[in-house]
């Protein structure tokens, strides 16, 4: 749970760190050689040649690196005082500076003067407390403000449920929201624990998952529950939510069992999708990236094919809206270039009977609902376009499940699901793979889950890379 995203965290926190230890460093040589000229010789000596100092460049990193590990720089980043954190960061620089100015006095590293030390070491905490300040007080304002919010469904009403509410009301900046809790009891339902509402039985988690947002089920029961979770545990995995459960259950027993996030909460946690948090967050990065710069290179196709659809259809919207489901149950309206007459909705009902895929969903060759040049608009996927604002906003992404439509989840099999564990996208394994010529709506459903289940991010290069000829040569569209 938290400890995965800190560990994820923790670790671009290093590389950070580092950089800006390695622009300390730089910029304290410059310094020193600027305060070189302007002063007299006598005072100060001339500044040697940059290549001495970048010798031992690689040291000052294993060092500062080392300093900030032993005095607990990147321990519970979430939780502790941003003032502890600077007060370890200095003690950290405190303790570096010294070992590296012992080293060079020992090793008589001539080049290495008092004025470049002293400058360093003041540069590197200016910049990394400076840094930590930016990071931390950011996230956690954003997180008080409702982004990053991860809807967490307790299972649980006792006094061990009362204090993880109360822990998870303490820090907002966690980013949790209890949306509701289960219990055992039926005669429970509706009333009110700590301010959250009890919203069902434990047997109602599967209606429960397919009418709320829910990123993560966290059952915190005691023992007698054990031997009736396990249903409720397996469908979870079936969907593909998230299942963390507190397992301080014997006090005695397992006084040290292993802590996964929560000071006073040690959880064990299932979970169906992928855990690269780095990778992830690299795949949320190169979204940012992508869609920028294809938004900007498409702008003139954007503005022809807004001019066809207008020429064409001048009585509704360029842009057509349409709510769509996104990871773990969020809606969000997605956008895309109109190709259908203004009542395309209303008449899909009478073309149910010419519907070429099974399941829920609905594609048919010949469309009669599209205007003209929609056709080809829809062959070469122009009407996708719009979607990279979506990507750019965090619904969709570049690569993955496509976005199903509300009426759509609801008549999904639990196991269809999980395909909404991950975050959708504009291609995917479906569209590389067979696009419209696979008509079997569970064959859809099996491809999306074999991408979530060996995601990587080389596999989502390879999907985009394989993407391009298909738009461009309109395989497979209809």
């Amino acid at each position: 749970m938290l400890r995965e995203y800190d560990r994820a965290f923790r670790q671009l926190l290093i590389f950070i760190d580092l950089t800006l230890i390695s622009l300390a460093f730089l910029s304290a040589y410059f310094l020193r050689s600027y305060l070189g000229i302007i002063l007299d010789k006598t005072i100060i000596k001339p500044q040697y040649p940059l290549e001495h100092y970048l010798t031992v460049l690689p040291t000052v990193l294993i060092l500062w690196g080392t300093s900030l590990y032993l005095t607990r720089a990147y321990i519970d980043l979430r939780r502790r005082s941003l003032w502890i954190m600077l007060y370890e960061i200095f003690k950290a620089n405190l303790l570096a500076t010294f070992v590296f100015g012992s080293i060079a006095y020992l090793l008589k590293l001539y080049y290495i003067s008092r004025v470049f030390l002293g400058s360093f070491s003041v540069l590197a905490l200016i910049f990394i407390c400076l840094e930590r300040t930016a990071i931390i007080t950011t996230l956690r304002y954003f997180r008080k403000k409702g982004f990053n919010t991860r809807y967490v469904l307790l299972v649980g009403t006792g006094k061990r449920a009362q204090s993880f509410i109360r822990l998870v009301q303490r820090h907002p900046e966690w980013g949790f929201k209890i949306i509701g809790l289960l219990d055992m009891d039926p005669k429970l339902v509706g009333k009110r624990v700590l301010g959250h509402k009890i919203i069902g039985k434990l047997t109602d988690i599967p209606t429960i998952l397919d009418q709320r947002i829910v990123d993560e089920v966290i059952f915190v029961v005691p023992r007698t529950w054990l031997a009736n979770i396990e249903l409720a545990i397996l469908y979870c995995e079936q969907v593909g939510k998230r299942v963390s459960i507190a397992i301080d259950l014997f006090t005695l027993q397992f006084a040290r069992a292993q802590q996964t996030g929560l000071p006073g909460f040690p959880l064990l946690m299932f979970q169906s999708t992928t855990d690269k948090h780095i990778s992830l967050f690299i795949k949320r990065f190169l979204d940012i990236a992508i869609s920028l710069t294809l938004l900007m290179i498409l702008s003139p196709v954007f503005f022809v094919t807004a001019m066809i659809i207008k020429f064409n259809s001048s009585d509704g919207p360029v842009v057509f809206k349409q709510v769509r489901v996104g990871l773990n149950g969020r809606l969000f309206t997605l956008y895309k270039f109109r190709t259908m007459v203004l009542n395309a909705e209303n008449l899909l009902e009478s073309l149910r009977k010419y519907n070429e895929m099974t399941g829920p969903v609905f594609k048919m060759s010949n469309d009669p609902r599209l205007i003209k040049f929609g056709r080809f608009i829809r062959k070469f996927s122009l009407d996708e376009f719009p979607q990279l604002v979506n990507v750019l906003r965090g619904d969709m992404s570049i690569v993955g499940p496509r976005p199903p439509i509300p009426a759509e989840i609801k008549k999904y099999e639990p196991w269809q699901r999980r395909r909404l564990s991950m975050r959708p996208g504009l291609t995917c394994l479906w569209q590389v793979q067979g696009r419209n010529k696979i008509i079997k709506f569970d064959e859809w459903m099996k491809l999306d889950l074999q991408y979530i289940d060996n995601w990587s991010l080389a596999l989502d290069l390879k999907i985009f890379v394989q993407t391009i000829p298909i738009v461009l040569l309109g395989i497979g569209a209809k």
